[in-house]
């Protein structure tokens, strides 16, 4: 079922309930995964800094999946991004990404960056999908 024209991606400036409850989805997610010091997600504060936009991906009304992206001198970070298993396959992440890529080249950064794990296949799967390849450690 293809639901990428239903989707739409919204800006969002504050942490709401909705933000909350995906971002520790995504942490419990990682939390099953890594030890904590493995773990290096931004805060849900740390997510609402002038550097960041952050969106929130809806299909009919309901928040589905959420990503971030961290502008900085030269280069862009996506952060945060995660879909509910319940709707991936669908275009989300494709949809979400798009918007964050959308913001670094209006920020006018041509370089776009992000960190994932090795125990996160399906993200690497996506990543690689999409264009990204692997690098060297970047950044703090």
């Amino acid at each position: 079922m293809d639901t990428s024209r239903d989707i739409t991606i919204e800006t969002t400036a504050t942490p709401t309930d909705e933000v909350r409850a995906l971002i520790r989805e995504l942490d419990d997610i990682l939390a099953a995964a890594y030890p904590p010091e493995q773990r290096h997600g931004l805060t849900i504060d740390a997510i609402f800094q002038p550097n960041i936009r952050f969106f929130v991906a809806r299909i009919a009304a309901v928040a589905v999946g959420c990503g971030g992206v961290a502008l900085f001198a030269d280069f862009a970070e996506v952060k945060r991004m995660y879909v509910r298993p319940t709707h991936r396959g669908r275009g989300v992440a494709d949809a979400v990404l798009v918007r964050l890529e959308g913001e670094a080249r209006a920020a006018g950064l041509g370089v776009l960056r992000l960190e994932t794990g090795k125990r996160q296949p399906e993200a690497l799967k996506f990543y690689s999908r999409v264009g990204f390849r692997p690098c060297a450690a970047f950044g703090a």
